[in-house]
């Protein structure tokens, strides 16, 4: 028998005849261990091709933190699961040699109980920030309704929902932490300002070991960011305006004459700046000498 991880309870608080239903939203609310082989892909799955080095970069994730987000499966037969939403990770895991998944299980089409269950599992004071965000991306998956709606239901503002679900896109070792509190929903959302994964994982690993604030990192990364954006903005002036040669042979020049990388500016007129960086006051002057040199 697969082993229920049961994640609500009290419908009769939200609607009446709850005990009539009290199954029903077990069903709905609970998580299962799944045999891979017992597993079938949707047949209407709009998604006909997997790219295969991101699967296998989620197989390794699988197989070092495990699966953070469960399928979801529609039983079709006793022994017989159809994958409704999670076809990527159903992929991923059997890449990474799994035997069982985790899944929520729908054994009935009744999407106002699902959606009731999920609705009164969040109210919950208990739950930690990505259980919330997984109870919210079913709700918009499952029950079909939009973000404006779901804010509607759950009485948060759209705002507040989208936080949410933008941490189901942070890396599964960051998901992990956030599940075992060693990083907080303020630590999450300064992190997701961040593109790049592998500095995002960087940065989860600095606030476990030095004990970062919210703060602190909401302050590194808008450095990060920035430093970013010069670099984009330059690559595209860059591009823009490609040196000539004769340009790239007097950038060699002046660099060698003054000691100092050299840089050009110019936009698309030709019109331009040479830009002499330095190191410090002594190095200014050091220059400053260079220039006098060139007058007399």
């Amino acid at each position: 028998m697969a082993k229920k991880n049961v994640l609500g309870r009290g419908l009769d608080a939200l609607i009446e005849g709850a005990d009539s239903v009290n199954q029903e939203h077990v069903a709905a609310t609970s998580i299962d261990e799944i045999q891979i082989s017992k597993i079938e892909a949707n047949p209407w799955q709009p998604r006909t091709t997997f790219d295969e080095e991101a699967l296998q970069d989620l197989a390794n994730s699988i197989k070092e933190v495990g699966i953070i987000q469960p399928l979801t499966l529609r039983k079709v037969s006793e022994n017989k699961y159809q994958i409704i939403a999670g076809e990527r990770r159903f992929r991923a895991s059997k890449l990474a040699g799994l035997e069982k998944v985790p899944a929520f299980i729908r054994e009935s089409d009744d999407d106002r109980m699902l959606e009731l269950a999920l609705i009164e599992n969040i109210q919950r004071e208990d739950l930690d920030a990505i259980e919330i965000s997984l109870s919210y991306q079913r709700l918009l998956d499952e029950c079909q309704i939009t973000q404006e709606e779901l804010s509607e239901r759950v009485g948060k503002k759209r705002s507040t929902v989208a936080n949410y679900l933008r941490l189901l896109k942070l890396p599964a070792v960051i998901q992990k932490a956030i599940r075992d509190r060693e990083i907080s929903m303020g630590h999450a959302r300064a992190i997701i300002n961040i593109e790049d994964s592998e500095t995002q994982i960087m940065l989860y690993k600095q606030i476990v070991k030095y004990d970062f604030s919210v703060r602190k990192i909401e302050e590194i990364v808008r450095k990060i960011n920035s430093e970013e954006s010069q670099e984009k903005e330059q690559k595209k002036e860059n591009k823009k305006t490609p040196f000539s040669p004769e340009y790239d042979e007097l950038k060699k020049h002046l660099t060698k004459h003054f000691s100092t990388n050299i840089d050009f500016k110019i936009n698309n007129k030709g019109a331009g700046k040479i830009v002499i960086p330095f190191n410090s006051d002594k190095d200014l002057e050091r220059i400053i000498g260079v220039l006098d040199k060139l007058n007399n």
